[in-house]
């Protein structure tokens, strides 16, 4: 936008991949005994944009298909926002024993750590999705959309899968693929995600750019 509108130079411009993330904080923990059932967990906001609608609408088809699937919501019910998913709502979803609202917390890694499969499928105007992150540095792999943002920290069919936005279908044969992969080709999954964050996104790669930046433009 800047670019566009010749407020700046393409010379002086420069995007960050993300704020970063702690990797040392976010690091993949021994996997607890889970049930027989394939936990995805969708951590956002609950509004609309973020995705939660086809969130929980595929979890649904994937029960009506006789998956063994629990659809676990960590976030903050956004009352007060215009496009907020009101309690009511949430009560009717999780009249179903297989949609659960957990609340919100200050520490995502318990709830990263007993998923299967971290879902977001946002189409708001993302940045990079902190969860995504965190997720991915805790080896669980991933599904979002094709989104500004969210595509960043996915490969597709390498550490996770991208699906079309506010594509309900689409997102469902997304996670019907994760379930049917071997529990082996789940971990390596995982594993790809966390290098791909080591790579990319850690932290302390971000503050260099910065410091990088920092000292460039003060000489």
């Amino acid at each position: 936008t800047f670019i566009d509108g010749k407020i700046i130079p393409k010379s002086k411009a420069f995007i960050l991949p993300s704020e970063g993330i702690d990797i040392t904080y976010f690091k993949p923990l021994a996997s607890i005994e889970l049930s027989d059932d394939y936990t995805f967990l969708f951590s956002a906001r609950l509004i609309l944009d973020k995705g939660i609608e086809e969130f929980v609408h595929a979890i649904q088809l994937l029960h009506e298909k006789g998956y063994s699937v629990v659809g676990n919501i960590v976030g903050f019910l956004d009352v007060s926002n215009p496009k907020g998913i009101s309690k009511e709502q949430l009560n009717d979803w999780t009249q179903e024993s297989y949609i659960k609202y957990l609340g919100s917390t200050t520490d995502i890694r318990p709830y990263i750590r007993q998923s299967s499969c971290v879902v977001l499928p946002s189409f708001y105007r993302e940045g990079v999705p902190r969860i995504l992150l965190e997720a991915a540095s805790m080896e669980k792999p991933i599904i979002t959309t094709n989104n500004v943002g969210c595509r960043d920290v996915v490969d597709h069919s390498q550490n996770g899968y991208l699906c079309n936005i506010r594509d309900t279908k689409d997102l469902a044969d997304k996670m019907e693929k994760f379930i049917n992969l071997s529990s082996q080709q789940q971990i390596l999954m995982g594993k790809k995600g966390r290098q791909k964050v080591e790579r990319q996104f850690d932290e302390r790669i971000i503050f260099n750019y910065y410091s990088q930046c920092i000292k460039r433009y003060i000489a």
